[in-house]
């Protein structure tokens, strides 16, 4: 597949992105560029090669899933203006 002028023009349209006129001849190359390398890696045969869902196959260890308070109470309210017991207090706004 090759693009043209008229193509990076009609795509950079579509997506709605400014180039310039000098721009385009650049784009030209470049886009072909990369679409005869991606060309180049769909001619390597992957048969029999079984996908990868990342570079390792190791899961990553999970912690257990347990609910706490945090155990930081004091930690917490110590910047609170007015606390009272374990809570925040603030003004009421409902009358």
């Amino acid at each position: 597949m090759s693009l043209d002028r008229d193509t990076i023009t009609r795509i950079a349209k579509l997506a709605r992105i400014d180039v310039e006129e000098p721009e385009v001849e650049g784009l030209v190359t470049e886009l072909n560029n990369i679409l005869d390398w991606v060309e180049t890696l769909n001619a390597i045969p992957t048969d029999g090669v079984e996908p990868m869902v990342g570079v390792g196959v190791k899961r990553a260890p999970l912690r257990e899933d347990v609910a706490t308070d945090g155990e930081q109470a004091e930690a917490v309210l110590a910047n609170a203006p007015d606390p009272a017991s374990t809570y925040f207090t603030v003004p009421k706004v409902i009358e």
